[in-house]
């Protein structure tokens, strides 16, 4: 028969992304009991992220509810990054340069003009760049960038960093990470381990990512409609130090970005692909990248490849994440975070512990589809 787990925490996390560590991490500064159960944490969407902190530049004028919300953490992420840090005594490679996001064309240029219009409502910071402040910026840019927009309030980290350092930080304050899979919900009650082990918890929180809507267990109509969107991405060396900026642009209608990191690596990324759980690398996908790429930036293709991965975004029907209670007493959610994961773990911990604007935890409700049915 099997047997129950001797501790029952106040807060069980089941996921160990960047949103589910985040999540343990504040639980234990509040003085809560916490345990995290993921078979291998950190390996999931947040080993396969960019990292960029920017809301501004990923803006679409149809989520403005999500700009708000990238907005919100990106002001929690200062804070977030130096106490984590110190907790950790790991270094994130935080940086807050902004993103420069470049045109080539005349309809390139006019969506950045309408951008600008709609930022400057908005009250966003911004700079509008010739093609030539564009090079001065970034020598290494392409001779046919025709200007470009600078959202100086973008910020990006290393997500692997990230993980490494809340797992550190958890570990410090006593938080277990069992390395089990989940395989049953026990809904107002906790989790069926692998194995068979019961653990038991007074809040259960759901961060499984794109696996958060298949876990078993979860009642018809809590379950969360989240689905898988793949992304592929490159991690090359650059010993040279080719841009101080991420740099990201439109090339064959696709959106591609580079992001420097401080050790000497640039994460090129990331495919859109709805592909259902498929985490395969291939050749295709590795070829528009650096086809887009080489766009950008045409020295990228001299660059030694140092790691290819695919990740498995949780996308939602609206794009919003789904965070706090359910319908469930004691079964919360934290998933559906999109492009958005690495970006919205400050916020998203806050959110869960009933911190934050309430508006903002409104349009996250996990209960917000049942309700439109």
């Amino acid at each position: 028969m099997p047997s129950s787990s001797p501790r029952s925490p106040d807060v069980l996390v089941l996921g160990g992304g960047i949103i589910g560590l985040s999540a343990a991490w504040r639980a234990a500064r509040r003085g809560l009991t916490a345990t995290v159960v993921d078979p291998d944490p950190g390996r999931g969407a947040t080993h396969a992220a960019a990292g960029m902190l920017a809301p501004v530049s990923e803006v679409t004028y149809t989520e403005e509810p999500l700009l708000r919300l990238g907005l919100a953490s990106l002001a929690l992420w200062p804070a977030f990054a130096a106490e984590l840090s110190a907790d950790s005594g790991h270094n994130l490679d935080y940086r807050t340069d902004g993103t420069l996001d470049v045109a080539f064309g005349a309809d390139d240029m006019a969506a950045l003009d309408d951008l600008s219009v709609f930022l400057d409502k908005l009250g966003l910071p911004f700079d509008r760049l010739t093609g030539r402040e564009c090079r001065r910026m970034e020598p290494m840019l392409a001779p046919s960038v025709r200007g470009g927009l600078l959202a100086r309030g973008d910020a990006w980290v290393d997500p692997r960093r990230a993980a490494a350092a809340l797992l550190a930080a958890l570990d410090r304050h006593g938080v277990p990470v069992l390395r089990r899979r989940a395989a049953e919900v026990l809904p107002g009650e906790g989790v069926r381990l692998s194995g068979g082990d019961v653990l038991t918890a007074s809040r259960t929180v759901i961060a499984c990512g794109a696996w958060s809507g298949s876990l078993p267990g979860l009642p018809p109509g809590v379950a969360p409609p989240v689905r898988p969107v793949k992304g592929q991405i490159m991690r090359l060396r650059d010993p040279s130090r080719l841009l101080t900026h991420t740099v990201r642009g439109t090339v064959h209608g696709s959106s591609v970005y580079l992001v420097p990191r401080g050790d000497g690596e640039v994460v090129l990324g990331a495919t859109q692909e709805e592909m259902g759980f498929d985490t395969r690398v291939t050749a295709g996908g590795l070829w528009e990248l650096l086809r887009d790429a080489r766009e950008l930036v045409p020295g990228v293709t001299e660059l030694e490849v140092a790691d290819t991965v695919a990740g498995l975004r949780p996308g939602t029907p609206d794009n919003l994440p789904l965070i706090g209670p359910t319908a469930v007493p004691g079964l919360h959610m934290a998933t559906g975070h999109h492009r958005g994961g690495v970006l919205l773990a400050p916020l998203t911990a806050d959110l869960l512990f009933g911190d934050g604007d309430k508006g903002l935890a409104l349009a996250c409700s996990p209960r917000r589809f049942k309700e439109d049915a």
